[in-house]
């Protein structure tokens, strides 16, 4: 066995204020979007289904209470590689969620449509094959985030430095009960 895999979540409200154009590091003026999507299950702007699962690209990621630099901060993502899950779409902007429900609008540029999850048991076992019995290649504490990647409808085979593994999908957020990724 390979040890204990640890690592913090920070996240943590602030009272106000606005980011940058800097901090968020692309065009951030937001385009109103004026046609409806049909369908409530798809994005109105990149018509990808809602709701899904993306990741948090830079260090730190400001949740707005709206989509746009006049409105305050409410949240602070403040892990590189975090899951979050998109629920709406506005121009550039993008309402997210992390695993507790917690978010707001994020510019799209701080968004990065590689996958990770969220390990969510207390400690959760890496297989080497998709089963119970199978030999555990390492153990991840909570809160740790695992690169995706591939999905089975019940197990997920993730990576945590160099190490791979599968886990079962009861034990991380991040990915649907029952979706499959290639």
């Amino acid at each position: 066995m390979k040890g204990l895999i640890r690592a913090i979540l920070v996240a943590g409200l602030l009272a106000g204020g606005m980011a940058s154009a800097q901090e968020l590091g692309a065009d951030d003026s937001p385009q109103e979007t004026t046609a409806q999507s049909a369908d409530p299950n798809v994005g109105a702007v990149t018509h990808l289904p809602l709701p899904r699962y993306v990741t948090l690209k830079t260090r730190e990621g400001n949740a707005r209470r709206g989509p746009s630099l006049t409105h305050r901060i409410d949240w602070v993502f403040a892990r590189d590689g975090m899951p979050l899950k998109i629920t709406a779409e506005y121009g550039h902007w993008r309402r997210v969620e992390d695993s507790e429900g917690m978010g707001g609008w994020m510019h799209y540029a701080l968004l990065s449509g590689t996958r990770s999850v969220m390990i969510t048991a207390d400690i959760a076992d890496l297989h080497t094959s998709p089963s119970d019995d199978a030999a555990i290649v390492v153990r991840a504490e909570k809160d740790v985030i695992a690169r995706l990647m591939q999905c089975t409808p019940n197990w997920c085979r993730v990576r945590i430095g160099d190490q791979n593994g599968w886990v079962s999908k009861t034990e991380i957020w991040g990915v649907d009960p029952g979706e499959t990724v290639e």
